[in-house]
């Protein structure tokens, strides 16, 4: 148990001031219908400082505070590629996708494909999300959490695992998805905060100095203490080059991997759709992805410095949570609760996305007559099941994974080719037809997982980029041979307005350019 007197105190508090701005957000969607899992209240209404917040809140939390400080401490900084890549993908969703689905007022990821395709494709692809929702990512976020309670407070994975599941089973049924934003803006500072704590108290600690100096000089000395760690992009002969191969993280898989996340993704998008216009949503994508930037500083960092500072660990999971055990009593309690928050969060929105694709895309879908009151239950019922399931799951599935954000972007991308290409051709290409868009949603996994079983030495995300090809030309020959249809799509792409602001544009190229400047300093 490392967790003092005086860092309970500070969790009690903590917790005691996000209810509260849980409560005074509360009262504005009391008694408003529910649109797709979503208050109407909460729709169109957040600024885009509280959009931004809430996407990064939304994706910031075991997966990458933990995950991606476990896979730091294995195989060094080119792990970072996954947030950085990320910022310039958050570029395109903000210009390309966005304003398409908030142009043609879309709730929920399949309710775009129904509108485009039809319900067939609507039906396939709301069953794959909820697939990937409770086996990858709720199973994660619930394994790496409690990794980090367990490290804590010295409780049982198991018993850490319950608590954790069951309090935010509790959060996800009873907040709102608006009090739930404005807390996020107070948890993402907190976590940045707490983030940036741990990197100075580790560099601090390496060096034997403090203030400036004592920082620079522990940076001079962890990059001399582990040269190996410090290269963004892995060579063939490195052990790690299956998890991050090469040039692939520019040109290749990654992007498939960060825009079937950003753009098409429903526990994230769910959180841009809540702002005032496109204008606000673009300006809160642009934060989202300066922030992203500068996660890899808070997590990567951190997991690189454990590898000086805790060596020999039995899991590199167990990175991120062994740094925290240095912090002084209050900060220790502060960091801790800041971290359950964001985990609660990104399971709340996983559990909420869930819910609402499963009442919204599937129920609805196969039983058309449905009262308001037994969607309400049906939404709940679905949340508990899906979370009942990923606290059995979490322990067999990456219980032998010493890894678990390995384990995410592995399994995620037997996916992401298909649900990439659905929306693009959905989008881009009138010619495409269901029929074409089936073929590249379920030959994603299939052709998958012919490559994984027939060509296991092939790295993941190269996998990726193939299987996203392959399935490009079954969408194309499939739909080609069709005949063309008369369009019966209710989306309209060809009013959209993909123009962007000055604001917009500037910190566009901001963002480029800060990219290019840190892959040339550590390539």
């Amino acid at each position: 148990m490392h967790l003092s007197p005086l860092d309970i105190v500070v969790i009690v508090l903590y917790a005691t001031v996000v209810l509260a701005l849980t409560q005074l957000a509360a009262p504005a969607e009391t008694g408003q219908s529910k649109e797709g899992g979503v208050s109407a209240a909460g729709r169109r209404s957040l600024p885009w400082w509280a959009v931004g917040a809430s996407l990064i809140a939304a994706n910031i939390s075991a997966e990458q505070i933990i995950g991606m400080s476990g896979s730091a401490y294995a195989l060094g900084l080119a792990i970072a590629s996954y947030e950085w890549m990320a910022a310039a993908a958050l570029l395109i969703v903000g210009k390309y996708f966005l304003p398409v689905f908030l142009k043609n007022q879309i709730h929920t990821m399949p309710e775009f494909l129904r509108r485009r395709y039809g319900r067939n494709l609507q039906l396939v692809m709301a069953i794959l999300w909820i697939g990937v929702y409770v086996f990858v990512a709720l199973t994660a976020i619930l394994w790496l959490g409690a990794t980090a309670v367990h490290v804590v407070t010295g409780l049982t994975l198991q018993i850490s695992l319950i608590l954790l599941g069951l309090f935010a089973g509790n959060y996800a049924l009873y907040v709102g998805l608006k009090a739930a934003a404005f807390a996020d803006v107070v948890q993402v500072s907190m976590l940045v905060l707490g983030g940036l704590v741990i990197v100075c108290i580790a560099l601090e600690k390496i060096s034997g100095g403090t203030g400036i100096s004592g920082l620079a000089h522990g940076f001079s000395l962890l990059v001399a203490r582990a040269p190996e760690h410090f290269h963004l992009i892995l060579k063939p002969d490195n052990p790690y080059y299956k998890y991050v191969p090469g040039i692939s993280v520019i040109v290749g898989g990654m992007w498939i991997i960060n825009l079937a996340y950003w753009g098409f993704n429903q526990y994230i998008i769910q959180r841009a759709l809540t702002a005032k216009n496109v204008r606000e949503v673009q300006n809160g994508v642009v934060l989202a992805a300066f922030l992203k930037l500068l996660v890899p500083f808070l997590v990567v960092l951190p997991g690189i410095a454990a590898v000086v500072l805790v060596p020999h660990l039995s899991r590199p999971d167990e990175a991120y949570p062994k740094l925290m055990t240095l912090l002084p009593s209050g900060l220790l309690g502060l960091v801790f609760v800041a971290l359950v928050a964001a985990i609660i969060a990104s399971m709340r929105s996983t559990l909420s996305s869930i819910a609402t694709i499963f009442t919204d895309d599937v129920f609805k879908v196969l039983r058309r007559k449905t009262s308001e009151r037994e969607l309400v239950i049906v939404e709940r019922m679905a949340a508990i099941i899906a979370l009942a399931i990923a606290m059995v799951a979490a322990n067999p599935l990456l219980g032998n994974f010493d890894q678990a954000f390995q384990y995410i972007q592995d399994y995620n991308g037997f996916f992401a080719p298909g649900v990439v290409l659905v929306f693009l051709l959905g989008i881009f290409w009138k010619r495409s037809t269901e029929a074409g868009a089936l073929a590249a949603a379920i030959g994603s996994p299939v052709v998958s997982l012919i490559y994984a079983v027939f060509f296991p030495d092939i790295p993941f995300m190269n996998r990726i980029a193939y299987v996203f090809l392959i399935g490009l030309g079954l969408a194309v020959v499939v739909s080609q041979l069709q005949k063309p249809q008369p369009q019966s799509s209710t989306i309209n792409v060809v009013d959209v307005d993909y123009s962007t602001s000055k604001t917009f544009n500037f910190a566009a190229l901001v963002v480029i350019t800060i990219l290019i400047a840190l892959y040339a300093a550590w390539w």
